[in-house]
């Protein structure tokens, strides 16, 4: 990347923190109290990472009108919010310190294909509010991750904003969004091509800091 970076956008699961546990937790209590016969798996929901709401729920309940797919994604989403404040998941080693560090000297922001108020749920439940200037989920919109990303380039008039994600679906939306793409291995999926990769966060940290 030739110009230097003035803002890091970032993708929620799989970048951020692993909360596959409570997803397949929250999809099974939604199902059963909305009796549907159906249960996932945690490999089943980590190959949907990344997805929007429509395709999952196109995958898994291939069978159901679109308004009975949102009512059961309702419940859905209502066992996940429960569990996300309640439980949590596993937040990625050095995520924490290192947004505290990168606030200081980059805007931040956060874009998931998540429903809409999940992202907020996960800054507080990770103590990271007061350092995210922003977020924007697939839920508010029902747009795609490159939609909102330009949302948030023009709303905050970015000059070189990255987006950092996991899967080779964040690659793409960064590419149609025109800004570089920072690749996570260690997160839910693969990516053909980045600018940049990182194995850790903390690593990323440091590389951002120096710059």
């Amino acid at each position: 990347m030739n110009n230097k970076p003035d803002s890091l956008i970032f993708d929620m699961d799989g970048t951020l923190w692993d909360a596959l546990d409570i997803y397949v937790s929250s999809w099974n209590a939604g199902l059963q109290e909305e009796k549907v016969e159906r249960t996932v798996s945690r490999e089943e929901i980590s190959s949907m990472m990344g997805m929007d709401s429509q395709k999952v729920l196109n995958t898994i309940l291939p069978d159901y009108s679109r308004e009975k797919q949102y009512s059961i994604y309702e419940t859905i989403n209502r066992h996940r919010a429960q569990q996300v404040e309640t439980i949590g998941g596993t937040l990625y080693d050095g995520v924490k310190e290192g947004i505290i560090k990168l606030s200081e000297k980059y805007k931040l922001f956060i874009v998931s294909n998540c429903p809409k108020g999940m992202i907020t749920l996960f800054m507080k439940w990770a103590g990271i509010s007061q350092y995210i200037t922003d977020e924007m989920a697939y839920g508010f919109n029902s747009k795609p991750k490159s939609h909102n990303i330009r949302l948030l380039v023009e709303k905050y008039n970015l000059a070189n904003p990255v987006y950092i994600g996991d899967t080779e679906g964040d690659r793409l939306e960064s590419e149609l969004a025109g800004v570089p793409f920072v690749f996570f291995s260690f997160g839910f999926g693969n990516a053909q091509s980045y600018h940049l990769k990182f194995d850790d966060f903390q690593s990323f940290t440091d590389y951002y800091l120096k710059l």
